[in-house]
């Protein structure tokens, strides 16, 4: 399962609040594009991203951790820009 989660990017603040949940990474996609333009925001504006729920059953409204979800499923097709470090 794939949810969209609220993530402020702030280390200190562990716990993600569940926005929707989706049997498939494309109809995350899709649920993320009608909330940017729900808000009228772009992407990083929206304090949203996609995720990999890997244990526990979740549902919207349901706080989770970081242990509980990964970015990536381990067969989702990873885009080649997400491998670079920023290092390079």
């Amino acid at each position: 399962m794939y949810a969209l989660i609220y993530d402020e990017f702030d280390p200190d603040k562990r716990e993600k609040r569940v926005i929707s949940m989706h049997k498939t990474r494309e109809r995350a996609e899709k649920a993320l594009e009608e909330r940017k333009k729900k808000l009228g925001k772009r992407v990083w504006e929206c304090n949203t991203r996609i995720v990999w729920i890997k244990k526990g059953q979740f549902r919207e409204g349901d706080q989770i951790t970081p242990d509980a979800f990964e970015t990536w499923a381990p067969d989702d097709k990873i885009p080649e820009g997400e491998y670079s470090t920023d290092t390079e």
